[in-house]
């Protein structure tokens, strides 16, 4: 016969990785109920948008479901009351403050690095495994950048890969925008939970963090790096296999403080058939040579225009110079995009991700052959 004692002894070799004590410490299990050999309880967490929600989910049923004699086991997910998640608080760091893995609690700890030697890595980092951050930048601006970040995000989640965005574009953000989201990100005592979209994709951007969306953002550029290290910081992303970072356009500060101050693993360049684009890409090109971080290929936006009476394909923006370009890049060409009304009806309605075109899947598809794997983990195809 299963006691509840078993069951509750089981359950505290599951920590919480953010108190670095067990749940039962923590008072996070509540009404273990028994039958013959079915288990019910509810797993108590300081909010359900926590994005370590289903990793503690996991951990709590497979302690369970190992004792013997236990045939089925039903988790349910409950939200603390801010008095419970202010008394978990107080538990964690009263007396010695051991957790259940013998370990003391702390908000961060520090870890070596040969480039910059010790450094401080946050409580948010700690719980947001990320295995690729790739940056998505151009030139110059209007060439569809933001656009192209988000379909290739899109994407990638319809595939099964957990994707974040991270809206760097401080002062001109719109991927809030192209994805319906509005509302400020909240606070959680772990760090700031970004929004999801209706498909599953990450969000934060500043538009997310204003009063009004339509206020500006006035900041000058030492205030936009401190911004942009304390979002890379701060925020509590979960796992992610690919984190997609929009970068504001040109080579200004909030370039150089991103490619300096977070692991970039490579950047997509975005730009567009006019001589001019290209003559701007290849300065961006050349910067990021001189920051070492790799660049992985280019897409060429607003490359033609198909006529939907006659099928034939229009150059609006003059011929194409991409070649020249990737030549002196030595990179890839990753795509060539087409001027797309449905597109551009769908980006203002805040529906970006119904928006399925088989180029942007390849191009997805092409980055992700050109990045190292292994630890991705996808969690199932996504129907948008």
């Amino acid at each position: 016969m299963i006691t509840v004692d078993e069951v509750r002894n089981a359950l505290r070799r599951v920590v919480d990785p953010e108190l670095h004590r067990n749940v039962i410490d923590l008072h996070m299990i509540h009404d273990v109920q028994i039958e013959g050999d079915s288990v019910h309880l509810k797993l108590a967490l300081t909010t359900l948008e926590c994005p370590l929600l289903d990793t503690l989910s996991e951990q709590v049923h497979a302690a369970v479901a190992a004792l013997p004699g236990v045939q089925h086991v039903a988790v349910e997910v409950v939200e603390m009351s801010s008095e419970e998640v202010a008394a978990a608080y107080a538990r964690a760091t009263s007396g010695n403050g051991q957790g259940g893995n013998g370990q003391h609690a702390a908000p961060t700890f520090s870890v070596s690095s040969p480039a910059k030697g010790a450094e401080v890595v946050s409580l948010p980092r700690q719980l947001s495994p990320i295995s690729h951050l790739i940056g998505v930048t151009s030139g110059k601006g209007g060439v569809g950048k933001s656009v192209v970040t988000a379909m290739l995000a899109a994407s990638m989640r319809r595939q099964g890969f957990r994707v974040g965005i991270l809206d760097a574009d401080i002062t001109g953000a719109s991927i809030p925008k192209l994805f319906g989201l509005s509302g400020n990100l909240k606070q959680i005592p772990e760090g700031i939970l970004p929004h999801q979209t209706s498909g599953g994709i990450r969000i934060v951007s500043t538009n997310l963090m204003l009063h009004n969306p339509d206020d500006p953002v006035v900041y000058r550029g030492s205030m936009i790096a401190q911004l942009l290290q304390s979002l890379w910081k701060d925020v509590v992303w979960g796992p992610l296999d690919y984190l997609l970072i929009d970068f504001p356009p040109g080579t200004s500060d909030a370039q150089m403080t991103v490619m300096t101050e977070l692991p970039v693993e490579g950047l997509i360049m975005v730009t567009t058939p006019q001589e001019l684009a290209g003559l701007i890409v290849r300065k961006a090109v050349r910067m990021s040579q001189e920051m070492h971080v790799a660049l992985l290929g280019i897409v060429e936006n607003m490359s033609y225009f198909v006529c939907p009476d006659t099928g034939s394909r229009q150059e609006i923006f003059g011929p194409s110079h991409i070649e020249a370009v990737t030549s002196l890049a030595k990179v890839p060409l990753l795509g060539q995009l087409p001027l797309d009304p449905q597109l551009s009806l769908l980006s203002d309605a805040g529906e970006i991700e119904k928006y399925q075109f088989p180029l942007v899947d390849n191009i997805a598809t092409a980055l992700q052959q050109l990045i190292p794997h292994g630890d991705e983990k996808r969690d199932g195809v996504v129907a948008l």
